[in-house]
C-alpha cells in the first residue's frame, strides 16, 4: 500500500467514528466511549501523518503552503476535542461542539484527499509513497 491508501483508510474511520459521535445523546456511557475513540483516533493519527506525509512534503516549494495549512488544522482540531474534555456531556454545548468539530475534520479529510493528495503526487517517488505508508502504518500499529 502507498501513503495515500493508508491515510484514506484511517480517514474512512475517522468518519464513521465522528458520524457514530453526533448521534449519542446525553452523558452516557456509549458518548464517553465513542469520544475516547475518536479523540485516540485523531490524535494518534494527526501525529503520524505529520511525521511520515507533511514533514517530508514541507521542504518541497510545490505542497509546502497546504502542508502547513494542513498541520494548522490538526490544531484546530486538537482545540475542539480539547473543548470537548472539559465541556459537561450532556450540555447541549457539547453536541454543538461535538458537530464542530465533525465538520471541520470532513472539511479538513475532504482537503487532504483533494487538494494535498493531488500536489503531493507531484512531489513523492512511488518508493517514497510506499516507504512512507510503511513507516506511517509502524506508528499507527505502536500507538493502537
Amino acid at each position: 500500500m502507498n501513503i495515500y491508501e493508508e491515510l484514506r483508510a484511517d480517514h474512512d474511520i475517522q468518519r464513521t467514528l465522528i458520524d457514530l459521535l453526533v448521534k449519542t445523546e446525553g452523558d452516557s456511557e456509549g458518548r464517553e466511549e465513542l469520544f475516547a475513540k475518536v479523540k485516540t483516533a485523531l490524535d494518534s493519527h494527526a501525529m503520524a501523518e505529520e511525521r511520515h506525509f507533511y514533514v517530508p512534503l514541507i521542504e518541497s516549494d510545490l505542497v509546502q503552503e497546504k502542508a502547513r495549512h494542513s498541520i494548522a488544522e490538526h490544531k484546530e482540531l486538537d482545540d475542539l476535542v480539547e473543548a470537548l474534555e472539559t465541556t459537561d456531556r450532556s450540555s447541549p454545548a457539547w453536541l454543538v461542539t461535538a458537530r464542530t468539530l465533525k465538520d471541520r475534520l470532513l472539511h479538513h479529510l475532504a482537503e487532504e484527499e483533494h487538494e494535498v493528495f493531488q500536489l503531493s503526487g507531484k512531489v513523492l517517488t512511488e518508493t517514497q509513497k510506499q516507504r512512507l505508508a510503511s513507516a506511517y502504518r509502524r506508528e499507527m500499529n505502536d500507538a493502537g
